[in-house]
């Protein structure tokens, strides 16, 4: 048994300091970023003209902008409407905490579409690229849950529990861990396993993505606590379940629109 004593600060200045969650957006977005470009390059190919990887550098920005507004709005819609209903002005106050992977993930279709559009660009091809190289962000984004001591588990008896003194004394899943493992490493294992196949279909990646994250997430969240200011909708499903079972029917559905393509 382990007792959480980590400091999600890694060093303060005074007027700045860095946090843990921080570093993982950065160290997700520049991996990424890198990781993307290789992948483009091995499937250029598929192209009658080369791929310029100057599209992708400039798709980093709108990424960014994207899962910003997305996964802020994400959070406010899904998880605490009444709360901003009432304080319109704390939606701005995102160093404050409150981000959603789902509307994160609306955000990151939105905004690849509008920009592949704008340039022409295949746009599956470039949300494949996203797909895969996502699951890297999504890794360093829940160690770095697990390190604020957030989003932490069920109370549980199994040798590796963590014990969570911010939350109470109680040893608990490393829920977070597992979604790290899950979401993060197997689901990029199986995303880029498919990806460099030789008969690879423009478009798999994409619907992939939402049929193993849903599942994951889903599997994830037996062993989490439900967000405390939502609990279980009907008492059957977390809301994170009920968003990523629709990310697995949304998946399916796609299955369909790209065989048909």
């Amino acid at each position: 048994m382990f007792t959480h004593n980590l400091d999600p600060v890694i060093f303060n200045l005074g007027i700045i300091s860095i946090r843990w969650y921080s570093l993982a957006y950065v160290l997700g977005i520049l991996i990424g970023w890198w990781f993307g470009k290789k992948l483009i390059l091995s499937k250029n190919y598929l192209f009658k003209q080369k791929f310029d990887l100057k599209h992708f550098d400039d798709l980093i920005t709108y990424l960014i902008i994207s899962i910003i507004i997305g996964g802020r709005l994400g959070y406010v819609l899904f998880y605490n409407i009444n709360y901003y209903l009432s304080n319109p002005i704390d939606i701005l106050k995102i160093w404050e905490g409150g981000m959603s992977f789902h509307g994160a993930l609306i955000g990151i279709i939105l905004g690849t579409s509008f920009f592949s559009v704008r340039r022409k660009i295949e746009t599956l091809f470039l949300l494949d690229v996203i797909a895969c190289v996502s699951p890297i962000g999504i890794f360093f984004g829940r160690i770095a849950n697990f390190i604020n001591g957030e989003l932490v588990g069920k109370v549980s008896s199994v040798p590796w529990s963590v014990i969570f003194p911010n939350i109470d004394l109680m040893p608990r899943h490393p829920s977070q861990l597992y979604e790290a493992v899950l979401e993060g490493l197997i689901l990029f294992c199986i995303l880029i396993i498919i990806f460099l196949k030789k008969k690879y279909k423009i478009g798999s990646c994409s619907y992939l993505f939402l049929i193993y994250y849903g599942i994951f997430r889903i599997i994830s969240e037996l062993f989490r606590e439900p967000d405390i200011q939502i609990g279980y909708i009907y008492n059957l499903a977390s809301m994170g379940s009920i968003l990523s079972l629709i990310m697995i029917f949304s998946g399916l559905a796609m299955i369909y629109i790209v065989k048909r393509k």
